[in-house]
């Protein structure tokens, strides 16, 4: 099969972009590519594939950027042409045209930066608040009166149906993750492990990883819930599940006692709900 050479792109991926090898003649020379005598690539910042950017630096920074931003536009446009703030018409609207548009692949790229998530929860914070008959509400109030996750819950709604998926085998297990049995606790995930001299940046890396955080939040689903047989049965009990903890997405101008994560949520907590 012949190859379009035009269409190749190419990402380095620098481990520390700090090296004094970098200091040295022709360093640039030696990222370059030669994909034959006529082609050469040269080193690009991001990469779309199959929809998603990929940075050079593994950050999905530029990737919510551009969603965010993608989202927005259709915000605006939904308000342009709809008129009416009718709470089942505007709710119809934004699940169909908005928030499939910030869903795409989320379990990829899912981030843990709060900035990040305050990005992407700021679309929806801006789209309920124009919602008839709930503008003197705050954010937080308007998701409890509409029954709606923060995306941020979401998403991680995304990662741990993922798990179950490469738990039973329904889609390959790509990151290799390793699964027990525990009379106590069920199925758990082992938790890929990290040295203790790894940089901060390698720590971010590591924390956004789908193998960590999916293990993570897996472990965090009540054995009852993990050991539903079929895919539509552990949906309805793993929300029924999330139902029952708080949603307190972080925004800006909130505060909140914790991060939101199912990660971060202690044992203490579970006992209370």
């Amino acid at each position: 099969m012949k190859l379009h050479e035009q269409k190749f792109e190419l990402l380095n991926h620098l481990h520390n972009k700090r090296n004094l090898s970098s200091e040295l003649p022709f360093y640039v020379e030696s990222l370059l590519y030669k994909v034959s005598s006529d082609v050469t690539l040269y080193p690009v910042e991001n990469v779309r594939d199959l929809g998603v950017k990929v940075s050079s630096d593994l950050s999905w920074s530029k990737h919510v950027g551009d969603m965010v931003t993608k989202a927005r536009s259709k915000l605006s446009w939904v308000f342009s042409v709809f008129k009416t703030r009718d709470k089942v018409v505007m709710m119809t609207l934004y699940k169909s045209l908005v928030r499939s548009l910030l869903e795409y692949c989320c379990p990829l790229w899912d981030p843990v930066k709060t900035t990040e998530i305050q990005l992407l929860e700021g679309v929806q914070r801006t789209f309920t608040s124009r919602i008839g008959g709930l503008y003197s509400l705050n954010y937080w109030e308007r998701l409890a009166h509409l029954k709606l996750m923060s995306l941020q819950r979401r998403r991680e709604r995304y990662i741990i149906l993922m798990m179950w998926k490469t738990y039973h085998n329904v889609v390959p297990n790509s990151c290799s993750i390793e699964f027990v049995e525990t009379s106590r606790y069920g199925t758990k995930a082992v938790v890929p492990s990290l040295s203790k001299s790894s940089s901060m940046r390698n720590q971010t890396l590591y924390d956004s990883s789908f193998a960590v955080k999916g293990s993570k939040l897996w472990n965090k689903v009540p054995s009852e819930v993990k050991a539903e047989k079929t895919f539509a049965s552990f949906k309805v009990s793993l929300s029924k599940f999330l139902a029952l903890i708080p949603d307190n997405p972080p925004v800006s101008g909130y505060t909140c006692s914790w991060s939101n994560s199912l990660v971060d949520y202690t044992p203490s907590r579970w006992s209370d709900i």
